[in-house]
């Protein structure tokens, strides 16, 4: 299987460039690789954001007074 249309590799390697697929595409992998991880890290930030003010909110009032009275 050949990545740059090449059936020999019996040439002169420095003329044959990259040789992996995707070529030219480099930058364009990596912005959208930030763009992903940034937006995975927002998700997961809202996410655990709820959750720690449905657990906030879970403990107010009449509730938090028993479980630290019980305590």
């Amino acid at each position: 299987m050949s990545t740059i249309g090449y059936e020999s590799w019996a040439v002169d390697l420095g003329t044959v460039g990259a040789v992996y697929p995707f070529q030219g595409w480099e930058v364009a992998m990596t912005v959208l690789g930030v763009l992903f991880w940034l937006g995975w890290h927002r998700m997961q930030f809202d996410a655990e954001s709820k959750e720690l003010e449905d657990a906030v909110n879970s403990f107010k009032g009449s509730e938090a007074t028993q479980a630290i009275d019980r305590y």
